[in-house]
């Protein structure tokens, strides 16, 4: 049988603590466009419908590596974590810390695990009318701007 995650309450974590959440910003140079997941249900950000796949870390893991790992198991998708790109505290709930990464597809199968109910693949001018919940600006243009370099050929 398995064992259900405790709720972690925000609102009790002291000063400089936070809930850390790292995300992969899936890019495919093929199609131009990046993967996103929806959910349902989080009791941290009850606005929180669509995002970027991830999940908290594990203590005593590599970030990038655990962050591969737990998109294979929530998506299917094997990717190669190029490094992170970004960070933020969320406007929603200032106790979550965002780590955005950026990776690309190197194998698996699509499909939907764990809490994420469907997987979408969208061109970045189209992200932000997917989010309900805040969408940092300097996220967008970074965003906008992606272009992969691939043995001297940039996309």
């Amino acid at each position: 049988m398995a064992t259900k995650k405790p709720k972690i309450r925000l609102d009790k974590l002291k000063k400089g603590v936070f809930l850390v959440v790292s995300l992969g910003i899936i890019f495919d140079t093929k199609t131009r466009k990046i993967l996103i997941v929806r959910r349902d249900g989080d009791h941290n950000i009850k606005k929180l419908r669509w995002g970027f796949p991830g999940g908290r870390p594990k203590y005593g893991k590599d970030l990038e590596k655990d962050l591969e790992i737990v998109i294979k198991k929530r998506t299917g998708l094997s990717v190669k974590n190029l490094g992170a790109v970004f960070s933020r505290v969320l406007e929603e709930n200032k106790k979550i810390l965002l780590i955005y990464y950026l990776c690309e597809v190197i194998g698996g199968k699509e499909k939907a695990g764990e809490d994420f109910v469907e997987l979408k693949w969208v061109k970045p001018k189209d992200l932000q009318k997917y989010f309900t919940t805040s969408f940092d600006k300097r996220l967008k243009e970074y965003i906008m701007n992606l272009k992969w370099t691939i043995f001297g050929v940039i996309y």
